[in-house]
């Protein structure tokens, strides 16, 4: 039998809000995602979405249960190598692009490659096959500002693809984006997840697009339970 890519049990996160007390974000939520299988992780602001994602991508760590990738437990590892399994088996794409300003769409991409040991050839090769992948091959020598939203998420998640994770994280990935480009976006991301086998957990409060994943999950009161309510 296959593990999981990902598996998260009885995970709990508190937080210290000043004198008022703890804030008891995670109660005991549990989550497994199989190889190849994308879920959409709903829920309302505020609930905890963005620290389960971050707890799941090794970012933070959670104050009970376990973190598992592949099978192997992360949420016991040291912080460097917490640091090396986040450059090799996860990819993060955010509402905001967080592109370098400075460089070109093909270096964003091609940088996390080379600070993962590859060679500077091969590195802007994948850059420029990934940028081909999601339309906008063309657009590979153009800086951030010279890109429209859409295109500066579409690298953003090529940037997110880079090192060939197993898992893609995405926090609101079309949510900074207007309808028809928040689509058009989505289906980019969703056709290379497609074609590369890659399993993903994606939030998101539309639940068009959470229609259109392989299974969604909502997260509400620090649990998370299958299907979601009409309203996110």
């Amino acid at each position: 039998m296959t593990d999981p890519v990902l598996r998260l049990a009885a995970i709990e996160k508190t937080y210290k809000k000043g004198k008022p007390g703890e804030v008891r974000v995670l109660r005991g939520a549990a989550l497994s995602i199989d190889p190849g299988e994308v879920v959409a992780l709903v829920a309302p602001s505020g609930a905890g979405k963005s620290t389960l994602l971050h707890i799941a991508g090794l970012l933070d760590t959670p104050d009970g249960g376990t973190v598992e990738i592949g099978g192997a437990r992360m949420d016991t590892l040291s912080d460097r190598r917490r640091t090396a399994m986040r450059r090799s088996a996860l990819g993060f794409v955010y509402q905001f692009h967080h592109l370098l300003p400075e460089f070109t769409a093909e270096e964003n991409i091609a940088l996390p490659q080379l600070a993962n040991g590859a060679a500077r050839a091969a590195a802007r090769e994948r850059a420029r096959a990934l940028l081909d992948s999601v339309g906008i091959a063309d657009r590979a020598g153009h800086r951030p500002a010279a890109l429209s939203g859409g295109e500066q998420q579409r690298v953003a998640f090529c940037r997110a693809m880079a090192n060939a994770p197993r898992l893609l994280l995405a926090d609101e990935p079309t949510g900074n984006l207007d309808p028809a480009t928040s689509d058009r976006v989505f289906a980019a991301l969703m056709q290379v997840v497609r074609d590369t086998g890659l399993s993903a957990l994606i939030a998101t409060h539309n639940l068009e697009l959470a229609a259109r994943m392989d299974r969604v999950v909502q997260l509400e009161d620090g649990l998370l339970r299958e299907g979601a309510r009409e309203q996110a």
